[in-house]
């Protein structure tokens, strides 16, 4: 097969070129050169090259400046575009910089938000143990407020230590451990011809210009199709899986924040039912709480108070602009104020024995009685603790001694007065530890116990007086078992 198509490619050069002889005469001889097909095809060849090169270089030197400057202007067309890219991509990453920024923004203002609520909540616990402690109650109910709404933040899903965000690599850490994709659209489409009439047939020279000029035309288009994006990313940039997860990690956090409300709702009903307790106990002395309540606020108002008067709708916590936490704030801060004012009152009740109740027994009870001297029914107005000589006697509640020494039938006695309009007197003692103007607390040894006075053997007498009245002093330590 190969020989017949050199055969036939042998037998066209012969048919295109015959052999062909050239005569030269000259001074009566005649020369002659021969012409084969292979040199007559030779030399077409060398020609045809020849004219090639030549007509390239005419049109190379009529064109040239044209040439340099299409050049050029491809050249600047492609800088404009790579120059637009790069404004391109800044933008886009102002943006998206911008979106990551304000999603951050919004996060931490929201985390902010919460931790302001949670330190709120906090100290508010905090004042509220610090009460139920001044009031005297056991240590489970002195933190039964924080347990009750702890165990509320933890059943409602609230309380949160940390919260995390899970965000792609390499949109927010800059060391490339990353990658940001964004696709980038196409660029516009060619304008449309606005008439169906048929353009006309460009002549040689514009041809060949464009010949020679068309790969820059297509460069330039490519690039301008490749660099200007046709369309803003806002949209896309809001749907980017770190910006929506830190967006739902803020939403998250806001209703952590809300649930704070809750909270605080719930710690105003652990409060009221702490208040509740408190006025239960002082009822069960017989005391009328709203009373007690009224003379602290007089006690209170007679040591100078006062201050502009300020709507709760117009008050404000620092770094929380909820206002419906502020409410609840507020509200319970109301009842903290009144368990406060409980408490303080609670603290100069005499809730206690002056002796130990294991060491000493009661002797003789409050009410009337068969008088140990007389043999004859009288009112006795204390309780009787008979037990060892010179134990210790201690103050039932805090106060200020306001007499001490021998009265009558009481022998030494200690009168204790604990403000509010209650006293508390302790009789028969063999020693007296006090003296008039001291400041006692509740357990503050006053004396020891004695036989001195109307007695018949070693005890103490232990009165309660409020407003001039004697009191049941059993009714004070059995309330005292309630909260001691």
């Amino acid at each position: 097969m190969n020989a017949t198509f050199l055969e036939r490619v042998w037998a066209w050069l012969h048919e295109t070129f015959p052999e062909r002889q050239i005569y030269i005469r000259s001074d009566g001889r005649v020369q002659f050169f021969t012409f084969g097909p292979s040199l007559q095809a030779t030399l077409a060849g060398l020609t045809l090259i020849f004219v090639g090169w030549v007509a390239f270089a005419t049109v190379n030197v009529i064109f040239k400046d044209r040439i340099i400057a299409a050049k050029d202007h491809r050249y600047q067309q492609m800088q404009q575009a790579y120059e637009g890219r790069v404004a391109d991509l800044q933008m886009s990453y102002d943006e998206l910089n911008g979106a990551l920024v304000s999603a951050e923004d919004r996060f931490k203002a929201t985390a902010d938000a919460l931790q302001a609520k949670q330190n709120a909540i906090s100290g508010f616990l905090n004042k509220a143990s610090q009460a139920e402690i001044k009031a005297g109650l056991p240590a489970p109910g002195a933190t039964r407020t924080a347990s009750a709404v702890s165990q509320n933040a933890v059943q409602d899903g609230a309380a949160a230590d940390s919260v995390g965000i899970d965000a792609p690599p390499g949109l927010i850490d800059g060391s490339g451990a990353g990658t940001t994709q964004l696709t980038m659209l196409p660029g516009p489409a060619a304008p449309q011809a606005r008439t169906a009439a048929r353009p006309q047939s460009p002549g040689l020279l514009e041809r060949t210009w464009k010949a020679l000029t068309g790969m820059f035309h297509t460069a330039a288009a490519d690039v301008r199709q490749a660099v200007h994006p046709g369309k803003s990313y806002a949209g896309t940039y809001a749907q980017h899986p770190a910006l929506k997860a830190l967006a739902a990690q803020t939403a998250r956090v806001a209703h952590i924040g809300q649930s704070e409300t809750v909270l605080m709702a719930r710690t105003e009903t652990a409060l009221d039912r702490s208040v509740t307790d408190l006025r239960a106990v002082m009822r069960r002395t017989g005391l009328n709480p709203d009373q007690l309540t009224k003379r602290l606020a007089s006690q209170n108002a007679s040591e100078g108070v006062g201050g502009p008067e300020i709507p709760l709708d117009q008050v404000r916590i620092d770094g929380i602009s909820d206002p419906g936490f502020t409410k609840a704030y507020l509200s319970a801060a109301a009842v903290l104020d009144q368990l406060n004012s409980l408490s303080t009152v609670l603290s100069h009740v005499p809730l206690t024995m002056p002796v130990p109740a294991t060491s000493f027994d009661r002797s003789s009870g409050f009410g009337v009685r068969l008088d140990p001297f007389t043999g004859r029914y009288a009112f006795h107005p204390g309780i009787d603790f008979a037990g060892p000589w010179g134990a210790s006697v201690r103050a039932t509640a805090a106060g200020t001694v306001v007499y001490t020494g021998n009265r009558g039938g009481y022998g030494n006695m200690v009168d204790i007065d604990h403000g509010f309009g209650i006293h508390t007197r302790y009789g028969h003692l063999s020693k007296i530890t006090v003296k008039p103007g001291t400041k006692v607390s509740q357990g503050t040894a006053i004396g020891r116990v004695g036989s001195t006075g109307r007695s018949t053997g070693p005890h103490v007498h232990y009165e309660v007086w409020y407003d001039n009245v004697v009191k049941n002093p059993n009714k004070f330590i059995e309330a005292g078992r309630h909260v001691l």
